[in-house]
């Protein structure tokens, strides 16, 4: 699959160029700013390659590939869009130098390794529902991880004592941005796996179908209320922290308390 290989080396190439003139940017002074043109455009391009890719190896001889190397190329391609968003607007460019890493990593492994997942036929509303769904989730997962760095962050500062690679991440402030812009595009992207899977599935008595969609419904409210305490009252620092890993447990729930009662009880 030429297209494939020849959009992700270029995705890679780009990325490293990228974080060449990250790391000069810190070097001068300025990583602590918002991302200059001249990062953001060669980013920029590097993510579409990236998306062309992901794209590629996911759809391909008229079947979809939801393997692990298929989709985690595709989840950190989403990561990157969120990152350089992100950094355009506020001083989170450091946090280029921790994702791009992982995205060229999730291109090289997709490239190198084809997974033994078998290729599912569906038409184009299911798989619509399962690509957002699984985005959606690791995308969640992602913000569980941010909020327990900021815990991290947080209390490091509070006991006057900030470990040598806490200093590498952006500010308290900013971090805490960058959570909630991270939840709301987890959260737009679970709306819609939500409506998309009320439309185009058909019987939820199968694969634990309506035990999944019930607490992705009750983590969807939790990270709803979440979005809108922040919105109207503010909220921040433990409660969001507290907030996160709620609704973060709720959909491993759903996931995997479907899988342990397949399994394992029926």
């Amino acid at each position: 699959m030429p297209i494939t290989s020849l959009s992700g080396i270029a995705a890679v190439a780009l990325y490293l160029l990228t974080l060449g003139l990250q790391n000069q940017s810190l070097k001068n002074g300025t990583g602590r700013q918002r991302t200059q043109n001249r990062v953001m455009i060669p980013g920029l391009i590097a993510l579409l390659a990236h998306g062309v890719s992901a794209w590629s190896l996911i759809y391909r001889d008229s079947a979809y590939h939801f393997g692990i190397t298929e989709i985690s190329t595709l989840i950190f391609a989403s990561i990157v869009l969120v990152t350089l968003l992100s950094s355009a607007r506020r001083p989170t460019g450091n946090l280029i130098l921790w994702v791009f890493p992982l995205a060229i990593a999730s291109i090289m492994l997709s490239l190198l390794f084809s997974s033994n997942y078998p290729p599912a036929q569906l038409d184009s509303g299911l798989a619509t529902h399962v690509i957002l769904s699984i985005v959606a989730y690791s995308l969640f997962s992602v913000v569980a991880l941010q909020s327990c760095l900021l815990a991290i962050q947080n209390y490091q500062l509070k006991h006057h004592h900030v470990a040598a690679v806490m200093k590498k991440f952006p500010p308290l402030q900013d971090m805490e941005k960058f959570l909630f812009e991270l939840l709301w595009v987890a959260q737009i992207l679970l709306s819609l796996a939500i409506v998309t899977g009320f439309i185009f599935i058909r019987d939820y008595s199968t694969q634990g179908l309506a035990h999944k969609m019930f607490f992705s419904l009750l983590a969807w409210m939790v990270f709803s209320g979440l979005l809108w305490g922040r919105h109207k009252l503010g909220w921040r620092g433990q409660t969001a922290i507290r907030g996160t890993i709620s609704g973060f447990v709720l959909l491993l729930l759903g996931f995997y308390g479907s899988k342990f009662v397949l399994e394992f009880v029926l």
